[in-house]
């Protein structure tokens, strides 16, 4: 697992070569990562699963409860398939603009 520090956002993208321990590796760093804006990218190489990307759906929770976002970058994928709550984008400029809309609803009071 990698971890890039942003400008507005930190970039977590998997380099491991199963999910299970990109998953566990994720959750061991996930409380230093508290307070940060979290884009999580995961490899094409990785043959994910729609049960294996919901088990970060308390996470997404959690973070929307602390006023940080979490979005997960992951192509071909059916988004109809989460929750409306549940941010998954394509692409990485896709991600970044998820963010900017949830730091304007945090601003007006959403």
């Amino acid at each position: 697992m990698k971890i890039e520090k942003k400008e507005k956002y930190t970039l977590v993208s998997s380099d491991d070569n199963s999910f299970s321990s990109f998953y566990e590796s994720f959750l061991e760093n996930l409380t230093s990562l508290k307070k940060e804006h979290l884009v999580l990218q995961i490899s094409e190489n990785l043959n994910v699963k729609t049960e294996e990307i919901l088990l970060f759906l308390s996470i997404t929770e959690e973070k929307k409860e602390n006023g940080t976002s979490f979005v997960i970058v992951k192509s071909n994928i059916n988004m109809d398939d989460f929750p409306e709550n549940f941010n998954i984008a394509p692409t990485l400029i896709e991600a970044e603009d998820i963010l900017e809309m949830e730091a304007m609803e945090r601003e007006l009071g959403f």
